[in-house]
């Protein structure tokens, strides 16, 4: 099939971080510059759309072709400006994205990244963000440049030329960087997968702006209340600086050195008096920020909606999704019982009947963010999610028969594993009995152990501190007594890869699992047909166990650097568990929107569909989730779900 690879550059007053490629397009002075594209092999063009070229018939005719695959590096942004600028719809599954390419290789998400792990000849002009900044976003208006907010091509002639051949040269490292991958395709149902993932961001989610709107106005008040109080408190010009209030705080017998969300619960168990303890809860409550809020309404769409919510492959080690912009998901849990009322106070604007009826403006917020996503009139929201994937998925990949057996039959796997781990009668472990204390454990045990997980993950996932501390390093010993065949299931991922690795070959695990070592990377064959890649594996050892282990080169997720990653047993089966579940997740999305429910987004392993009212059901939903795999056989899959007028959690 014939490819065309295109770039192109843009201008918009819009800033496209923070709002994103659909809001960025509807600015009044959106326009497309530059058009780089190059058929296969061809030699690359650039037209000059600021000079009233025309893009060639062919060109222009292909952009609608479904027998030209259209490639970009971020298609998404290919496809969106496009489309707008050219007034076309640009079906997503005539386009392919090699950035999406390069992330299921394991590989960065930059051009630039990638190029350079990739050592090509061809290199992204390091000039380009200058260029970008200097014709592609507003300029600040001086006396120098004559008052104007914007850069045309005739403002520096010569600039414009670099920026056509850095336009150009996007296009020949993207054409390299595809060559390069071509001998690890991507299937062609996870392209598919894909355009379907591109519709749902297309489509997006509506959001209630008069909710948004009041919630910043809340915060800001609220934020101002609170500085004055700590000002007159303290007598500090700024009570939000660290080096003020840590100053203020030692000379009244408090000594920190960090002043982190996290060290807050210890900085007040430690404070010597009610005055200090106050100035670290406004200090507490002045580092809270509406972030969400705030995104919601630099993304917002003219008409009420936010879309490209969604990163594809985000997560790239697994293929999870990941979020953009306003980060749904990491949406906080919501608690206030009557959520409805709480949101209509905020609507209404009286912040003082909000704070009083549920508590702190920072605390109420945040549990109203969810609420913010609304179904569009005349539909509502029907959620779904899966109910405990990991723990069914990890149960069937290491056939840990007695919790498949629980996943058939009553599905309460923190009774029934605390029944295994204390060695006593399941059908005691309910309230009013002595015994459902050990629901606790057994409940933290599975949350907490499944991927090798010691003292340290249990006291992470024992969020309620139900557990003495001292008790968890036998209750990690009883979780895997308790499960042997899970145990097994780390110690043969572990010696499957580095077996892969130091032979060069191909060691099959179970399930149709299997590791495989190949130019250079290494893969984990899945179930599903698709592979997960860590990129130049190497054995070394390891020093903390005293054997031999796999080493490879990665994104880390925190800097966004790339940099060496030790692995293990349990965090292989970490990312066998939950590439598994994502797959779950893609073969309900799939199923779903073929059975024609409108899916606005989904959430870590969530549905969130936008249902006109009087069609579907939560029970045909959750059927339809539910419904076995062919590639899974014996996997035992649920999901529960219900109807809503606005997001939650429920």
């Amino acid at each position: 099939m014939t490819v065309l690879r295109i770039d192109v550059e843009t201008y918009s007053s819009v800033d496209l971080i923070k709002c994103g490629v659909h809001r960025y397009v509807e600015a009044p002075d959106f326009e497309i510059l530059l058009f780089a594209y190059a058929w296969d092999n061809d030699p690359v063009e650039v037209v000059d759309l600021t000079a009233f070229e025309d893009l060639p018939t062919d060109v222009y005719d292909a952009l609608t072709d479904p027998n030209v695959i259209k490639t970009a590096f971020n298609a998404a942004f290919e496809r969106t400006t496009i489309a707008k600028h050219f007034g076309i719809e640009c079906d997503p599954l005539q386009w392919r994205c090699t950035a999406v390419h390069a992330l299921t290789l394991g590989l960065p998400g930059s051009l630039e990244g990638v190029a350079e792990v990739l050592k090509l000849e061809a290199k992204k002009d390091a000039r380009g963000k200058a260029l970008i900044k200097y014709f592609s976003v507003p300029c600040k208006p001086t006396k120098v440049n004559g008052g104007r907010t914007r850069n045309l091509p005739h403002h520096d002639v010569q600039k414009w030329q670099q920026f056509v051949e850095y336009c150009r040269q996007d296009v020949v490292v993207e054409r390299e960087i595809a060559k390069k991958l071509e001998r690890f395709p991507v299937p062609d149902h996870e392209w598919r997968l894909w355009a379907l993932d591109q519709q749902i961001n297309d489509r997006g989610v509506r959001l209630d702006p008069e909710l948004f709107k009041r919630a910043i106005e809340c915060d800001q008040q609220y934020k101002d209340r609170v500085m004055q109080e700590a000002k007159e408190l303290t007598g500090l010009e700024n009570p939000n600086s660290d080096a003020q209030i840590k100053g203020w705080l030692a000379e009244h017998g408090l000594v920190t050195n960090t002043l982190q969300k996290d060290d807050m619960p210890v900085l007040l168990d430690q404070a010597p008096n009610d005055e200090t303890r106050r100035i670290l809860e406004l200090r507490k409550d002045l580092g809270k920020k509406a972030d969400k809020y705030e995104a919601m309404d630099r993304s917002i769409c003219r008409d009420g909606r936010a879309r490209g919510l969604l990163q594809f492959c985000g997560a790239n080690r697994t293929w999870r999704w990941a979020g953009r912009l306003i980060q749904v998901q990491n949406l906080p849990q919501n608690k206030i019982e009557d959520l409805a009322l709480a949101r209509e106070v905020l609507r209404s604007g009286d912040y003082d009947l909000l704070e009083m009826l549920f508590g702190s403006p920072p605390f109420v917020l945040s549990q109203l963010i969810r609420t913010a996503f609304i179904p569009s009139p005349g539909c509502r929201f029907i959620v779904a999610d899966f109910s405990a994937i990991e723990a069914r998925v990890i149960a069937w990949l290491a056939d840990e028969q007695w919790v498949l057996d629980v996943f058939r039959g009553h599905g309460k796997i923190y009774e029934a594993t605390a029944s295994q781990m204390f060695g006593i009668p399941f059908e005691t472990i309910v309230k009013g009995h002595p015994n459902y204390k050990y629901r606790a454990p057994g409940k933290v045990a599975t949350l907490a152990c499944g991927f090798q997980g010691g003292e340290n993950a249990m006291a992470n996932m024992d969020k309620g501190k139900e557990i003495e501390s001292s008790e968890y390093p036998a209750l990690v010993k009883k979780w895997r007594a308790a499960n042997p065949n899970i145990v097994k299931l780390w110690y043969a991922a572990e010696e499957a890869a580095v077996r892969a690795v130091r032979e060069k070959t191909t060691v099959k695990l179970k399930h149709g699992v299997r590791y495989r070592y190949e130019s250079g990377m290494l893969f984990a064959d899945l179930p599903s047909g698709r592979s997960l890649a860590y990129v130049k594996p190497r054995i070394k050892p390891d020093p903390k166990f005293g054997k031999d282990g796999v080493v490879f080169d990665g994104m880390d997720q925190q800097s966004g650097k790339w940099v060496s990653h030790r692995t293990y047993g349990g965090r292989l089966v970490e990312n066998l568990v939950q590439a598994i579940a994502r797959d779950c997740l893609a073969e309900s999305l799939m199923r779903l929107d073929s059975e024609g429910y409108r899916i606005v987004m989904h959430v870590h392993d969530e549905v969130v569909l936008e249902v006109p009212i009087g069609t579907g059901s939560v029970e045909h939903v959750t059927e339809i989730m539910s419904r076995p795999i062919d590639w899974a056989p014996g996997l035992p899959l649920a999901a529960a779900g219900f109807e809503c007028e606005f997001y939650q959690k429920d």
